[in-house]
C-alpha cells in the first residue's frame, strides 16, 4: 500500500523543538518535491515549507522563517521539518505531501499533531 506517514509530533513548552519526520511507504520520496502544510484547529491549511526534489532548494512561510528547517535525507528516503523557538500559533497538525502545491498532492500523510503549551 502506497502511503506517505509522518511522525514526531507532541507537546512542547513555548520556545522548544521538534522534529517531524516523512517517509514514504511502498515507494520513495526521492523523486518528489515534498511540502509540509498544517491546520490548526479552526483554520484552513496553510502550507508551511517545501523542498525540491532536483536541487534541494527550500521556501518557508514567513511565519515560520528563520525557526523551521526543512531538509531530506535521500539515502534514508525521508525528509525532515525541524521546528525550533516553537510558539502557541504553531499548534496544529502537521502533513507531510509529494507536492509544494496542494493543487498537485498525489499523496497525503495522516498528519501528526504538534500542540505548543506551557
Amino acid at each position: 500500500q502506497v502511503q506517505v506517514v509522518e511522525s514526531g509530533g507532541g507537546l512542547v513548552q513555548p520556545g522548544g523543538s521538534l522534529r517531524l519526520s516523512c517517509a514514504g511507504s511502498g515507494f520513495s520520496l526521492n523523486n518528489y518535491a515534498i511540502g509540509w502544510f498544517r491546520q490548526a484547529p479552526g483554520k484552513e491549511r496553510e502550507a508551511v515549507s517545501c523542498i525540491s526534489s532536483s536541487d534541494d532548494s527550500t521556501w518557508y512561510a514567513d511565519s515560520v522563517k528563520g525557526r523551521f528547517t526543512v531538509s531530506r535525507d535521500n539515502a534514508k528516503h525521508m525528509v525532515y521539518l525541524q521546528m525550533n523557538i516553537l510558539k502557541p500559533e504553531d499548534t496544529a497538525v502537521y502533513y507531510c505531501a509529494t507536492d509544494c502545491d496542494s493543487d498537485f498532492v498525489t499523496y497525503w500523510g495522516q498528519g501528526t499533531r504538534v500542540t505548543v503549551s506551557s
